[in-house]
């Protein structure tokens, strides 16, 4: 193999890597927002079950 041959291929490599982790970090990117929706769905869930539960309420006494 050509002594530069070496180089030049590691330096390709290195950039297809780069890309390959840019993408990755985009499309992490995107899916937070879920992860919010998610976090504030679940919380509204558990304060509507405290709501429900708690004894002396008109909902609960039916």
């Amino acid at each position: 193999m050509h002594p530069e041959a070496h180089p030049a291929l590691h330096q390709l490599r290195a950039a297809e890597l780069r890309s390959e982790a840019d993408a990755y970090r985009l499309a992490a990117a995107a899916r937070r927002p879920r992860a919010l929706r998610t976090r504030l769905g679940w919380t509204l869930v558990e304060v509507g079950l405290r709501l429900a539960a708690t004894p002396g309420t008109p909902a609960a006494a039916l």
